[in-house]
């Protein structure tokens, strides 16, 4: 996603040297006034192992670990996938608060999740173009625009890391070539689980989202069913 952010990075390389006192937005010799160029947000690899450590359970068991307090049906469970679903895919069950991931062998993987509240909710077929681990984060313009006191204070993004609202892994989704803006991602409010939370995305328990990460390629299909409508496994 381009931002005002990349683009002033970006064009600040195209020249050979910035104009004395500009970076600090000082007035100039020509009589103008240039804005501090601001750095783009950050998620150095480095850190990755630390911040999964830190948000990972001592004694992890997908199963029973429970640090958050959820109702112990949003921990990650297997189940028997309904016929016909394709191996790889994902199944957002809105009634019930569940992402489901299709295995090879008639089964799938299920998780608890929260969704967005009321009608930011976006029921749908997109494909996963994208997966990142500890991604850096903007709030989108809509999401400014409707709420600027909670958003517009992070009109510069945020640095990866644990408290990043996208936590610790995310998975892009795309119609086609475009962007949607939507996410399955991790969240840094893990109690928000198994309700309507978020402006858009669905998120999941960090942890748990690690565990799912190297199973899901780019290219699978995600599926969000309306809140009332159906569900992809027998739960």
């Amino acid at each position: 996603m381009l931002t005002r952010r990349h683009f002033v990075a970006t064009t600040a390389a195209l020249f050979s040297s910035p104009i004395a006192g500009a970076a600090f937005g000082e007035p100039t010799d020509l009589g103008s006034y240039q804005a501090p160029i601001v750095a783009a947000p950050v998620s150095p690899p480095s850190m990755w192992a630390k911040w999964d450590a830190q948000v990972t359970p001592v004694n992890y068991d997908p199963a029973t670990s429970n640090p958050w307090g959820l109702d112990k049906r949003f921990l990650p469970a297997r189940v028997d996938a309904n016929d016909g679903l394709t191996p790889g895919d994902i199944h957002v069950d809105a009634v019930a608060r569940y992402l489901y991931h299709i295995q090879n062998d008639g089964t799938a993987l299920r998780f608890g999740v929260a969704i967005a509240r009321g009608n930011l909710y976006e029921p749908g077929t997109y494909t996963i173009r994208r997966k990142t681990k500890w991604p850096t984060w903007r709030p989108t313009e809509d999401m400014i625009l409707r709420d600027p006191g909670a958003y517009a204070q992070f009109d510069n993004g945020v640095d990866g890391g644990p408290n990043n609202p996208l936590g610790s892994r995310a998975f892009y989704l795309f119609v086609g070539n475009r962007d949607t803006y939507l996410r399955i991602h991790g969240t840094p409010q893990p109690r928000s689980i198994g309700g309507r939370a978020s402006s858009g995305c669905v998120r999941m328990v960090m942890a748990h989202i690690i565990g799912l990460y190297g199973q899901v390629s780019p290219g699978a299909t995600a599926f969000l069913y309306p809140p009332e409508g159906s569900v992809s496994a027998k739960s």
